[in-house]
């Protein structure tokens, strides 16, 4: 299915029902069908066509949803650019890309390499314009409002080039195409409904897969989306109170926010219905106070990356519920530690080095197969022989699975540890670091050692200055084996992360990676 029929189908069921809140303005999925149209048929004008790219840059805005929609009008890729990338970061993207047309906010103007700034192909999505860009609500207005362009891309076209998020090396263009997102949400979300409102709280930024699959799940659903530029907590809980918002995705730093603020218990969340989270570990201690904390809403926790085009495991409510037997509640606390189940559209197997599928509770790479998989990198043959093999996409995440059909993570490949000969998984040793009463946020590493290789790490956010590198290497002693424990501490303020909360390993690892030099 082409997914501009998302808003098709929408926009002819509910069409007077708000599509889009955002900074005081509301503009219904009819409105929202027009300006994507104005939007095309500008684009149109300046050149765009089948196969072009059209990027942004910009938080979020009503204006990236319309770009995507008004890019699937043209049969154009949608590129979606991460407002955070800095200069150099911004140039490989656009010469990896070669968008035909860039709309960025003001802001990122000076971030836009020298040779392209004068561009006809720069529009400016805010502030004032010069006579070298065009301004976009310039644009919209001097097109037409009828729709002129109508698309023929088939299921296997690409839609979207993704960036990865670039931890390591050059960002790679993800291409997802029409069927990576219509395979999903045709088999997740009911379509538009007369009878049936919902509104959701957007925070997760459009350039990352799990914000734009939350936007076109919302348009295809006939869902209000309330659009938050960035996430600020106290500014989410009173558009949450104020719009009523009945679903919401979080990732775990952003819930610890907003149950950490003041105000947290000043404001009306009862309408909060469906909470998802995911892009980043959940603490257990944190999903634990959530589910007491907001007790009308039913969390799900979703498992994917960019190139499985989002969600390929699920942990459903049933099994956020803490209530039964103490044995009940015993195994369901395990449970909240894991990824879930894989869906039932999706294949997932975790197997060795050889490809091969380990036995039940054994450690391997979760690969996955199915219809929404991306197609390859954009002009990166190896990249994608690399990652796709056999139909399968290797994720580059390590785990098992346990007798019940559970996965749980141990870590990133490139991030686990080697001491000795033994595989040491980071995600472990953090959840015991977390756990400790003095400690508010803990991250693991491997540095060199001549003796054993890699010694472990850690890199912990204190609640006080009274705990010690001694106390907390000590708190670890009985909780995990010897080789595991971490032989240095390093305090920090804050652990680097980027939007979806991911802590940057690579950051750590530059700024704290130095040989240990006394063993505890």
């Amino acid at each position: 299915m082409n997914t501009s029929e998302f808003l098709m189908i929408a926009g002819a069921i509910v069409p007077d029902r708000p599509a889009v809140i955002f900074e005081g303005q509301t503009i219904t999925f009819e409105g929202l069908a027009e300006r994507v149209n104005r939007l095309a048929n500008g684009l149109s004008e300046l050149g765009v066509g089948p196969r072009d790219r059209v990027a942004t840059m910009q938080v979020n805005t009503n204006q990236c949803i319309e770009a995507y929609f008004a890019a699937t009008q043209l049969d154009a890729i949608y590129v979606p650019i991460n407002f955070r990338a800095k200069t150099d970061e911004l140039a490989q993207m656009l010469e990896i890309a070669q968008p035909t047309c860039l709309l960025l906010g003001e802001r990122y103007l000076s971030l836009v390499p020298e040779g392209s700034r004068s561009s006809e192909g720069i529009i400016l999505l805010d502030g004032e314009t010069n006579g070298s860009n065009k301004s976009y609500e310039t644009l919209l207005a001097e097109s037409s409002p009828d729709q002129m362009h109508f698309p023929e891309a088939g299921d296997e076209d690409t839609t979207v080039i993704m960036f990865t998020a670039g931890t390591t090396g050059v960002p790679k263009g993800v291409m997802l195409t029409h069927d990576s997102f219509s395979s999903y949400l045709l088999a997740t979300v009911e379509p538009a409904d007369p009878e049936v409102e919902e509104s959701n709280l957007i925070t997760v930024p459009f350039y990352h897969i799990a914000g734009l699959q939350a936007a076109l799940a919302a348009v295809y659903g006939g869902r209000t989306l309330v659009v938050m530029r960035q996430f600020e907590p106290e500014e989410w809980l009173r558009l949450a109170q104020e719009n009523q918002a009945n679903r919401a995705m979080l990732v775990p730093t952003m819930l610890k926010h907003l149950m950490e603020h003041p105000k947290f218990a000043d404001f009306d969340l009862s309408s909060l219905s469906v909470i998802t989270y995911g892009a980043a570990p959940m603490p257990l201690e944190v999903i634990c106070e959530a589910i007491g904390r907001f007790p009308g809403a039913r969390f799900i926790n979703a498992f994917g990356q960019t190139e499985t085009a989002s969600t390929i495991t699920m942990l459903p409510p049933d099994d956020h519920v803490l209530d039964g037997s103490p044995e009940e509640i015993e195994t369901k606390l395990k449970r909240l530690t894991s990824i879930g189940k894989p869906l039932d559209d999706v294949e997932v197997s975790i197997v060795d080095e050889g490809g091969q599928a380990v036995a039940m509770g054994e450690q391997g790479e979760i690969i996955a197969r199915g219809s929404r998989m991306m197609a390859g990198y954009w002009q990166e043959e190896s990249a994608t022989r690399d990652t796709i093999r056999g139909g399968w996409i290797y994720t580059g995440d390590l785990g098992y699975q346990d007798e019940d059909g559970y996965i749980f993570l141990s870590g990133r490949a490139k991030d686990f540890i080697k001491r000795g000969g033994e595989m040491i998984s980071p995600e472990e040793v953090e959840q015991v670091l977390r756990s400790h009463p003095k400690l508010d946020d803990a991250a693991v590493i491997g540095v060199p050692d001549v003796e054993w290789g890699e010694e472990v790490r850690a890199v912990v956010v204190g609640l006080s200055d009274r705990v010690t590198e001694s106390e907390v290497i000590e708190f670890c002693r009985d909780k995990m084996a010897g080789y595991k424990r971490p032989r240095s501490v390093v305090f920090v303020g804050e652990l680097p992360r980027n939007v979806m909360g991911k802590v940057l390993k690579r950051d750590l690892r530059e700024a704290f990676g130095h040989p240990v030099e006394n063993r505890q």
